[in-house]
């Protein structure tokens, strides 16, 4: 007798809930102090001012400055507050000029979301300048500012720079000790990823060895790139940096090795943590590592490259005209600047992002223009936030933008409604302030619960609508929303068919040139190098697409998912091209070029079929070559990729 089916749990899809989950990211307590107090002192002066609605303005200036505090070295977030801060105050003039003016507003800032939009594509930095000049313009024109018109711009300016004087307090004790860390922590991360050699656990801590190179590279290049001279904190710094990079490339050949013969010995991660925090605390003149005496390739590999990088980390003078640089001084500024004016107006995708902004801009100004929209500037600012494809999925960004909405504006109507308007609005704010941070942390919908009671309260102090804002709020971030997955998303066709084959199929063609590379007659180790690390850069950005498009729902969602397992291979791939490079390099056979070509020319084919074809199709490669030679591995990686997708030539 067939028992009676349970009750049917209706769960809703992961790509829906995916951004609900909080990521498990440290609290970061320094930012935290910091955002209490940028945000409640302008309060607290302007209440003891008489001039409330000024401290308001002052912190919402405060606030852009706390969300645009993203980088770790000093110079750099000089850059990352200062600069979009020009933006906000310009933005915040065009707004105050165009307040009121009706349908000469919704021209005006639909213009200024085509320019946001735009210059968004440049960089991180210039993405918070292009949110920041299309918020401040949509805040300039919904709400009154103060006369005269240049006041609003220079309060809101003037709590910007108070974050950065903040930020810059430990400047003077701290120069190169975010550089220094970040180094660090890169040598941890290499520590672990020896742990896992031979285990399940191996690519994942490549990834985020991967990401840690990527990050320390990015800080130690900025600064370098406006460092006259050579320092010589600076040269240590990217000596101990550089001389990572072969204790990475080893980890394949030890990874393959371990998976033969068994573990490597703890001994080489424990002495890969001592040089960590050697480099953290700018040690010296330690004794050499006591190792394992080597015997094959890749221990040998291993062996040499954590002599050598314990020799640079303990140097007590690093030589500042024998520093390689791996990846290259940053070109000059004039010439970033002219290649960075040339992508923004000749790439098909700076004006296709910018024109999406522009229509869900102009849609949302039109239609408060429209029709009675109590607090409308909300629908336009909503806007803003969820079309910001940089951040993440469009579509994901508004399911979590309404959810985290919804969640704020229940703590935001119990601050409204229990607590009175003046100096009770202080210590509310250092509490409020505090969550900015520590929920931003765990994602885009916390950070929504955190900034949402934070801006009603600041707006409140501005125009005393107290409770009453609770519920209009509301219903304009559901249309922001509604607005941004029509106009900004569903009528879109590269909303439902996502280029990520083309980005796939561009890692492969780059990784077939990169075992061209690897085993050419005229190998040039450097060039190799830098290949390796642009390729592994490159894949880290299309695992970063292939992981946002997964949030999106059917079909681009269903096929990012389909299409995971060749990322990973490709992923493989480079390892097996790297660890068979170095074990070559420390005694074993080359092999025939003849082997070369054939895992060249399989390559090949697997990017041609991925951009010809959006399905999957089953290939079984045949490799010739020695079963026992150091490309028996990549040609096991290539075959399995293969098995995976490739054009049917049967």
């Amino acid at each position: 007798m067939a028992r009676p089916a349970g009750p049917v749990r209706i769960t809703p899809p992961a790509w829906l809930t995916a951004g609900l989950r909080p990521a498990p990211t440290p609290i970061p307590w320094a930012a935290v102090v910091r955002a209490s107090v940028a945000l409640s002192v302008p309060l607290a002066v302007g209440l003891a001012a008489d001039r409330p609605a000024y401290g308001a303005l002052v912190s919402m200036g405060a606030l852009s400055g706390v969300i645009g505090d993203t980088a770790d070295a000093y110079r750099m977030r000089v850059y990352n507050i200062a600069v979009p801060q020009l933006f906000g105050a310009i933005g915040v003039t065009l707004g105050t000029l165009v307040f009121g003016q009706g349908w000469i507003a919704v021209a005006a800032l639909t213009l200024v979301a085509l320019v946001s939009g735009m210059i968004s594509s440049i960089g991180a930095v210039a993405s918070v300048s292009g949110l920041l000049l299309l918020l401040n313009a949509v805040v300039g024109a919904g709400l009154p500012m103060p006369d005269p018109w240049w006041k609003a711009p220079a309060l809101l300016t003037l709590g910007g720079l108070f974050v950065l004087a903040l930020t810059l307090l430990g400047w003077p004790m701290r120069r190169a000790v975010p550089e220094r860390e970040a180094v660090a922590a890169t040598y941890r991360t290499v520590a672990e990823l020896y742990e896992a050699t031979g285990t399940g656990a191996y690519d994942e801590k490549r990834q985020a060895v991967t990401a840690s190179l990527n990050q320390s590279y990015d800080l130690v290049l900025a600064r370098r790139a406006r460092q006259h001279g050579r320092a010589p904190a600076l040269v240590r710094v990217l000596a101990q940096l550089n001389v990572v990079i072969p204790l990475v490339e080893a980890a394949p050949a030890a990874h393959l090795r371990a998976r033969l013969v068994g573990p490597l010995s703890p001994a080489i991660p424990t002495a890969v943590r001592d040089l960590a925090d050697a480099v953290a605390q700018g040690r010296t003149g330690d004794p050499e590592p006591d190792l394992p005496v080597p015997e094959r390739p890749a221990e040998k590999a291993v062996d040499h490259a954590l002599r050598h990088a314990a020799a640079v980390v303990h140097a007590s003078d690093p030589d500042p005209y024998n520093v390689d640089d791996r990846l290259g001084r940053p070109a000059a500024l004039r010439v970033r600047v002219r290649r960075a004016t040339r992508a923004v107006l000749f790439s098909e995708a700076s004006w296709r992002y910018g024109l999406r902004l522009a229509l869900c801009i102009g849609l949302a100004q039109a239609l408060v223009s429209l029709i009675a929209v109590p607090r409308s500037y909300w629908v336009a600012l909503t806007v803003t936030f969820v079309m910001k494809p940089d951040f993440g999925s469009v579509f994901s960004r508004a399911v979590l933008r309404a959810a985290g909405t919804a969640a704020g504006l229940v703590l935001a109507a119990l601050v409204l409604s229990q607590v009175p308007r003046g100096w009770w609005d202080v210590p509310v704010m250092v509490v409020l302030a505090a969550l900015i941070p520590a929920f931003s942390a765990k994602g885009y919908a916390f950070q929504t619960a955190a900034i949402t009671p934070v801006i009603l309260l600041l707006s409140d102090t501005l125009n005393h609508q107290g409770f009453d804002l609770v519920l209009p709020r509301l219903y304009d971030s559901l249309i922001g929303c509604a607005i941004a997955l029509v106009a900004g998303y569903l009528l879109w066709p590269e909303s439902w068919h996502a280029r990520i084959g083309d980005r796939l199929a561009d890692a492969v063609a780059d990784t077939a040139a990169y075992v061209e590379r690897a085993f050419g007659a005229r190998e040039d180790h450097g060039a190799r190098l830098r290949a390796r690390r642009t390729l592994y850069r490159d894949l880290s950005t299309v695992r970063s697409e292939f992981q946002r498009a997964l949030t999106e729902p059917p079909p681009t969602g269903t096929r990012a998912a389909a299409w995971w397992p060749l990322v990973v291979a490709v992923e493989r791939i480079v390892d097996a091209t790297t660890a068979a490079r170095i074990r070559v390099d420390h005694g074993a056979p080359a092999p025939e070029q003849a082997e070369v070509d054939a895992v060249r020319r399989e390559l090949r084919e697997l990017a041609a079929g991925l951009r010809a074809s959006e399905t999957l199709v089953e290939v079984r490669a045949e490799l010739p070559g020695d079963e026992s030679g150091v490309l028996e591995p990549l040609r096991q990686e290539v075959a399995a990729a293969r098995a995976i997708a490739g054009p049917d030539l049967r």
